[in-house]
């Protein structure tokens, strides 16, 4: 089998950010990546499934959210990806992001989607550790823009 794209980035030189993972049709995979993979700190499962449910419900009630396709977590759980249709624009998706890691950054009250009827393990969710990872997000994508979407070799 052909290797897939995304196992082709080094991740050893990988940092915290966004980058713009591949273009299929009018599908585009943005990797959101909130951890720098293989640095020994990850997303505990708690932390990675509360931005899930705040990062999906405010995507998908955004002014995109019919374009939006997918918001979910990586496997290694160093990240997030964002799938969108190419009529979001980069730096709108950006923004997107942006918008989404202030909602995480600043919510209070009961988690969307985590009532035992709703999720399949509603019990394992961590607010404060989603918040404190939203919050340095911030502070990493705070200037980021078109330019720094590639992934650096």
């Amino acid at each position: 089998m052909k290797k897939i794209a995304s196992f082709t980035v080094n991740h050893d030189k990988l940092e915290k950010g966004m980058y713009l993972s591949r273009v299929d049709g009018d599908v585009v995979t943005y990797d959101v990546r909130m951890k720098k993979p293989n640095g020994g700190d990850y997303l505990g499962n708690g932390e990675l499934h509360t931005i899930e449910h705040l990062f999906a419900t405010y995507a998908r009630n955004s002014n995109v959210s019919n374009d939006v396709v997918y918001v979910g977590p990586m496997g290694c759980r160093t990240g997030f990806y964002l799938i969108v249709r190419d009529r979001v624009s980069n730096e709108r998706a950006i923004r997107l992001v942006r918008d989404s890691l202030e909602y995480i950054s600043g919510f209070e009250g009961e988690i969307p989607g985590s009532k035992r009827a709703e999720c399949g393990n509603y019990a394992e969710h961590d607010l404060d550790a989603a918040k404190q990872t939203a919050r340095d997000m911030l502070s990493v994508l705070k200037n980021w823009n078109e330019n720094d979407l590639d992934y650096k070799e």
